[in-house]
């Protein structure tokens, strides 16, 4: 892989403005926040979904909201998006909610199962391998009472959209860091900034 191979950082969520500031869309969120902070707009690109560019020091970076009727069904927008920007697996981030984490906490990895996320199940079965990397963004688990479905599908609450703008920039720092530095660097600057 040459030094200067593009990024795909997809963000997952489902489309819709209703959906927007719902759990499940965390991923897009944090995409639109890195977009933000470069100054970049996104753009439709084909039916895969909403594509940016950025560059973060000399590197490519393409920054996607697949679109695809549901996050569910996240796999093939990002199949399309890899194979007509040239990025290969071992360059592909996908940025997700996650419901082992409480809010406020975020974590990445190379691989692993979905863990119950549908949008990852996805990803991995339509490109045939897991060995991508995923940000775990920390949504928490439903109260007692309240389906999984539904939890996800609700809004953030006042409290955690008064904390989301600094949720976001930690995550939009370790994809900073992840394509500067490497994985290693990019895991230990955001864990250690997750458990202070």
């Amino acid at each position: 892989m040459t030094p200067d191979a593009p990024w795909l950082i997809a963000g997952l969520g489902n489309p819709g403005p209703w959906f927007r500031l719902t759990r499940h869309n965390a991923g897009f969120l944090a995409v639109d926040r890195l977009a933000e902070q470069h100054g970049a707009r996104f753009r439709r690109s084909g039916l895969a979904g909403l594509t940016a560019e950025i560059g973060i020091d000399g590197h490519r970076v393409l920054l996607a909201k697949p679109l695809w009727w549901s996050i569910n069904l996240s796999g093939r927008p990002v199949a399309a998006l890899l194979r007509r920007h040239g990025v290969s697996v071992e360059r592909l981030v996908v940025v997700q909610d996650d419901l082992d984490f409480p809010f406020g906490s975020a974590r990445l990895k190379r691989g692993g199962g979905p863990g119950g996320h549908n949008g990852v199940r996805s990803v991995g079965e339509v490109l045939g391998t897991r060995d991508f990397v995923r940000l775990r963004f920390g949504i928490g688990r439903p109260p007692k009472g309240q389906s999984v479905g539904d939890f996800v599908l609700k809004k953030f609450s006042e409290e955690e959209l008064a904390a989301m703008p600094d949720e976001l920039d930690r995550c939009a720092d370790a994809l900073e860091t992840l394509v500067r530095r490497g994985l290693n660097r990019a895991q230990d600057t955001l864990n250690a900034r997750t458990d202070a």
